[in-house]
């Protein structure tokens, strides 16, 4: 099966502004906000997103962490360099959301 790359990043940014929105409101200090990117929600992350591109480096600017499924990025045919250096990469999504709520993290999906 050929996959192909969504041109719908409506939702990823308007994720992005609710945790800009979070951050203004809660403040930096308070809350430590990690993104981790699965499955079409990869595209989010990619450095040619015109729609997050800018806002992903504004957030990683105010202390959000990123992180990119290693398996999404081999269902999707994407490479490292296609990301910006602000994302770190995780073998796979799911286990990684987990781990972090086994660390005390609370699961947020704006």
């Amino acid at each position: 099966m050929q996959l192909t790359r969504t041109a719908d990043n409506f939702g990823h940014r308007r994720a992005f502004l609710q945790i800009d929105k979070v951050l203004d409101d809660l403040g930096e200090k308070k809350l430590k906000i990690e993104v981790i990117a699965y499955e079409d929600g990869i595209h989010a992350l990619l450095e040619n997103n015109k729609q997050t591109s800018q806002l992903l480096s504004k957030l990683a600017n105010r202390g959000v962490t990123f992180k990119a499924c290693r398996i999404s990025m081999r269902a999707w045919d994407l490479k490292e360099d296609e990301f910006p250096l602000e994302v770190e990469f995780v073998p796979a999504g799911a286990p990684e959301v987990i781990r972090l709520q086994m660390q005390g993290y609370k699961y947020w999906r704006p």
